[in-house]
């Protein structure tokens, strides 16, 4: 009866359920050395996708690989609650936009809402990743919305305060209007998207000389009503022209001329070139009032501007355009395809806006994690040093606030003209300056914003201010967050264990997200890199190359395929894809298919080849070449995948896996079938017999951190046959084992090239034979091989054939 991997991996989690599989791991690995994992974790409020399973599978095969090791590996699921779609959902759930309809419904009953979707997919997440074979604790997992986490980044920014790398500053920042907040310069590289804009090109009269305009271009021509100053580039040239037809002159980037002449029938330009200068030499002043910031929190223009009063400026910019054209300013008018910025979350495109934030300093510490980053290890290594050490080399101060409500608040209390700010580190502290004397379970907004601080300085109360943290620093101080550090007992003493982490892995977006706030504020704390090595994936697409996709379902369900070809098939596929190597992968059902058949379906037919020759007796050990090539092919299967996992390479290791699975069905058992059928007397039947399991056992402790149901299993098909005094403390699981040690006195070059020689001759007659159309079972009266036109090296091909058919012959 052919097997259902499926079917078979659902039976394997109950059993790992029955017998508590990974709390009794834990158990055995307590006194061991720790290896330490940084998870950063998911969003819980959307459901999981192929790309969290891609990173989730990468985790466990790492995690049980070092298990396996000798190591003690906490794995603690964490869930991300803060972020800002969970209040982009409750706008959308009560109809309100702004600041002012928040706080009519209460910041209470709004953090209360938000609080209450936050976990609404959690028992899907637990339900897949339990099904994906991953091993995690879900009973101690963390939220980013707990206290305890809450304080801990109270804590991390307070020390960032003390070290004087946290300032206030009034910047032009990245601004979503949709949630009404400014965004940092690496949420917003990660959504560019391409779009066509009104442009505009304008000429700006000189006070001083109004017969002479500067001409500017912008794609935002929705800042125009506010213009204040033209900027030049002091180091390009400039040219001044004169319209040959006007009189009036023009000033201008030498290299943008071709916009004075677009007309392509006119023959003779219609400017003459009067002056070249650089941009350093241009110098008009003119004084100007100041206006005030005439756009609001959801990007609509105020009553200061006021033909377009109420609009959003993006929906205003083609009116914009009309207003100088009708006055004779507006020379050009072109549109433009560009990539431009939008929002991550709301997908609407951002704007550019004047906002006070408040910022920690990553600029001074930028050849610090060069260096630190440059000491890591990274696969690939291309994206360490063409990517995230480019992006870090020009990094900008890090805006770690927000305007929101849902989320972890500063801890910053100031006085009314911001010229006394204490910054507090934990609820204790809070509790001794304010002498609030109620229990403090919760920090959000709507808790402690009442709470005041005595002024130190005689300035009556200081209060809170409005802002949260960006979630990114949040994420970014998980090391110590999830582990209440430095409040926890013993957390002090337990992060020397676990800091720096050994490993930690996402996707390549992360080189601008997580990967660079866990450095910005490990650098800043410790002076140390937060991580030692890091496996970056890249994006799991649709087979057509595009965007997975609900509306155009052009993906088979997760589900679907866990259910019909089942985990072990699809992690197989996933870890030898480009997406291993920081590349996109286009999602075929058939690769999980082939998969099956070309490495779960061969390796279980063999155990059950072996099954049903196996006679339940040991013998003394083989000389047969055929026992001693393929043991001696084992190991060196075991020693590549040593060193390969060990240099976190993991595409490596499912060819290695298939090429010793081919060896083991296609070679040892095909030709040696009359021997496993005790054709030749029962002592080369056990000396085969006992090849073949060492081979299976050996394989399936090396596949066990990759293929973890498939290996176990079989494994506890081949317990009865293993000796007792042989067996581990706990044997109920592969998974309790030892990730096998080569063993190097089976290592036979010799024999492993003799045989491989004779592999070679066999597919080139196989080759010929298909060329040829002869069927492999028809008889050939001569079969004649071509060796090397060197004589030395035809001679050692010779020899190597001769001693296998002498072996034969014995």
């Amino acid at each position: 009866m052919a097997i259902n991997f499926a079917r078979e991996e659902e039976a394997i989690l109950t059993y790992w359920k029955e017998i508590g599989a990974f709390e009794r791991l834990q158990q055995l690995s307590e006194d061991k050395p720790p290896y330490t994992f940084y998870d950063e974790p998911p969003f819980a409020t959307g459901l999981p996708h192929y790309g969290h399973l891609l990173v989730s599978t990468i985790k466990d095969c790492i995690c049980r690989y070092w298990a396996m090791k000798g190591h003690l590996v906490n794995r603690r699921f964490g869930w991300d609650t803060h972020r800002l779609p969970i209040e982009y959902e409750i706008d959308k759930k009560f109809g309100i936009t702004g600041k002012e309809a928040v706080e009519k419904l209460g910041i209470a009953q709004y953090n209360a809402e938000c609080k209450a979707i936050v976990m609404r997919y959690a028992d899907v997440w637990r339900e897949t990743i339990t099904r994906l074979g991953r091993w995690v604790d879900f009973e101690n997992d963390y939220k980013t919305m707990d206290a305890p986490s809450m304080e801990s980044v109270w804590w991390v920014f307070k020390q960032l305060f003390e070290k004087d790398a946290v300032y206030r500053g009034y910047k032009v920042m990245p601004y979503s209007t949709a949630l009404a907040t400014p965004l940092s310069n690496f949420e917003t590289a990660q959504n560019y998207k391409d779009r066509q804009d009104p442009t505009a090109i304008v000429n700006f009269p000189l006070v001083d000389d109004p017969e002479t305009c500067l001409f500017a271009w912008t794609t935002t021509p929705w800042t125009l009503p506010m213009n204040l100053a033209i900027a030049v580039n002091p180091d390009l040239d400039y040219v001044k022209v004169q319209d040959k037809k006007s009189g009036k002159s023009y000033i201008l980037l030498e290299s943008s001329l071709g916009m004075l002449n677009s007309d392509k029938n006119q023959k003779d330009s219609a400017y003459t070139v009067t002056e070249r200068f650089m941009g350093k030499e241009i110098r008009h002043y003119s004084e100007s009032n100041l206006p005030p910031n005439p756009v609001d929190d959801y990007g609509h223009y105020t009553d200061e501007i006021v033909h377009f009063a109420g609009q959003h400026v993006k929906d205003a910019e083609r009116g914009i355009i009309k207003h100088p054209k009708s006055t004779g300013r507006l020379v050009q008018d072109p549109q433009i395809m560009h990539s431009y910025p939008h929002c991550p979350r709301s997908d609407t495109p951002l704007i550019y806006r004047a906002v006070s934030a408040w910022f920690v300093k990553t600029t001074p510490i930028i050849p610090d994690m060069l260096k630190m980053i440059d000491d890591s290890r990274w696969v690939l290594g291309f994206v360490k040093e063409k990517r995230f050490m480019n992006w870090i080399a020009n990094a900008h101060d890090w805006n770690v606030s927000r305007d929101h409500y849902w989320g972890t608040p500063l801890p910053l209390w100031v006085s009314e003209d911001y010229s006394e700010v204490i910054c507090v580190g934990s609820i204790k502290e809070l509790k001794e300056l304010s002498g609030y004397n109620g229990e403090l379970t919760d920090i959000h907004r709507d808790i402690i914003d009442e709470i005041t601080i005595p002024s130190r300085q005689g300035k009556g109360q200081l209060r809170r201010i409005s802002e949260v943290f960006d979630c990114w620093f949040e994420s970014g101080s998980m090391p110590y967050a999830s582990g209440h550090y430095p409040f926890e007992k013993d957390s002090v003493s337990s992060l020397a264990k676990i800091f720096p982490a050994d490993f930690i892995t996402e996707g390549l977006d992360q080189t601008r997200g997580w990967f660079y706030t866990i450095l910005v504020i490990g650098t800043h704390l410790f002076g140390v890199s937060p991580y030692r090595n890091c496996i970056i994936n890249g994006m799991v697409l649709a087979e057509d190359g595009k965007k997975m996709s609900k509306r155009l379902k052009n993906y088979p369900d997760p589900q679907y395929v866990i259910d019909t070809y089942g985990v072990d098939a699809l992690r197989l596929y996933l870890i030898n894809s480009p997406v291993v190597r920081a590349e996109s992968l286009r999602f075929k059902e058939s690769g999980v298919k082939e998969v099956i058949a070309k490495l779960l379906l061969p390796l279980w037919n063999s155990y059950k080849f072996f099954e049903g020759q196996v006679h339940g007796e040991s013998g003394p050990s083989t000389t047969n070449v055929m026992d001693l090539w393929i043991l001696a092919s084992c190991q060196s299967l075991v020693k590549h995948i040593d060193q390969e996992m060990a240099e976190y390479r993991l595409y490596t290791v499912f060819p290695l896996i298939l090429n010793q699975i081919e060896a083991t069905t296609n070679w040892y058992i095909r030709f040696n079938r009359d021997r496993l059928k005790s054709s030749g007397g029962l002592q080369d039947t056990l000396h085969a017999l006992n090849t073949l399991f060492d081979v299976l056992f050996t394989i399936m402790h090396s596949l066990a951190p990759h293929a973890p149901f498939i290996t176990d299993k079989i494994y506890n098909l081949l317990l009865p046959f293993v000796p007792l005094s042989l067996l581990s403390e706990d044997h109920r699981s592969i998974h309790f084992s030892q990730f096998p040690i080569a063993k190097e006195k089976y290592f036979n070059e010799v024999i492993e090239r003799q045989v491989g020689r004779m592999q070679n001759i066999i597919e080139l007659g196989r080759t010929a034979r298909e060329r040829q159309a002869i069927g492999l079972k028809t008889p050939l009266e001569n079969y004649t091989v071509a060796l090397s036109l060197n004589p030395q090296a035809s001679q050692s091909i010779r020899s190597d054939i001769q001693s296998l058919e002498d072996e034969d012959e014995m």
